[in-house]
């Protein structure tokens, strides 16, 4: 008899994993979920109750761990260094923005020059009573389903990204210490706006920090990104996950944008997340 079983949630997206704490990291488990993961782009485990130590035990056999908040406010907060708590209480997050930025779509370490993080995962220690939910929208299902000339059209673009760009719907005016601050810690990266993934499928490479397309003046450019987060994000494609605590959630980072519904930044709200390294360069 099966240890795990896992329900759709959508056609093109999401899953719930029926799984015991004393199975989650059987072989047949971490079989069940690498596969399901690509396919499913978000995984749901319920009041799965993971402590720090269990969710690294089980980000190491999903694949390597990485940790590129190292030098974040929020990281090693809860005693395990390369677990990072998200969160805007003032007390463990002293540069809020980074957060505040996650209120928009976006795809993690996209301003960084290494292959994209595979996958993250994320425990709900403590919710806000309202807001709070995080919405996820597959980029692998927003390309299929375009039609097959703007697919041609779209393979043909590369994208900049910026993570000021990110950063920019956070201020009315944005300190010119912080630009530079922000720009230390990231890069200009150019990539194609269809990534072609060595699985063979593609998807797209979209969010707030994709600030221009290279050829297209920069309205028409930016109105196109804009328009394809709106069609990423239409409820085929897309689910809005309503957390409890104690429930694990992981995704397909080279998959899926992702996006926190605004909350109190009083209410306390705490997650823990950790990071699997990526194997492949956007191309």
């Amino acid at each position: 008899m099966s240890t795990v079983t896992i329900e759709p949630i959508k056609p093109d997206i999401g899953g719930i994993v029926r799984v015991t704490k004393e199975h989650l990291l059987d072989d047949e488990v971490i079989v069940a979920v690498r596969t399901a993961l690509e396919d499913r782009g978000v995984l749901v485990f319920p009041r799965m109750n993971l402590t720090d130590s269990e969710q690294l035990a089980f980000t190491d056999r999903l694949g390597t761990r990485l940790n590129y908040n190292r030098k974040a406010p929020g990281s090693g907060a809860g005693g395990e260094e390369d677990v990072y708590t998200i969160t805007l209480d003032k007390k463990i997050n002293t540069q809020p923005e980074y957060v505040l930025g996650t209120f928009f779509w976006h795809i993690d370490g996209v301003t960084i020059d290494q292959p994209l993080p595979k996958a993250t995962l994320l425990t709900a220690r403590k919710l806000s009573p309202m807001g709070g939910n995080t919405e996820f929208a597959s980029t692998y299902a927003a390309y299929e389903h375009l039609p097959e000339s703007e697919k041609q059209a779209f393979e043909q673009l590369k994208v900049v990204h910026k993570m000021e760009a990110a950063l920019r719907p956070v201020f009315d005016e944005m300190a010119e210490e912080d630009l530079t601050r922000w720009r230390g810690m990231s890069k200009i990266m150019v990539h194609p706006l269809v990534w072609k993934h060595s699985s063979g499928r593609k998807s797209l490479v979209i969010g707030t920090h994709a600030d221009s397309v290279v050829g297209l003046p920069v309205p028409h450019g930016r109105s196109l990104l804009v328009r394809l987060q709106e069609w990423a994000a239409q409820p085929a494609y897309s689910y809005r996950h309503p957390w409890q605590e104690g429930d694990l959630v992981i995704w397909d980072n080279c998959g899926c944008m992702h996006r926190v519904v605004p909350y109190d930044e009083n209410s306390g709200r705490r997650m823990h997340r950790t990071t699997i390294m990526g194997e492949e360069r956007v191309a």
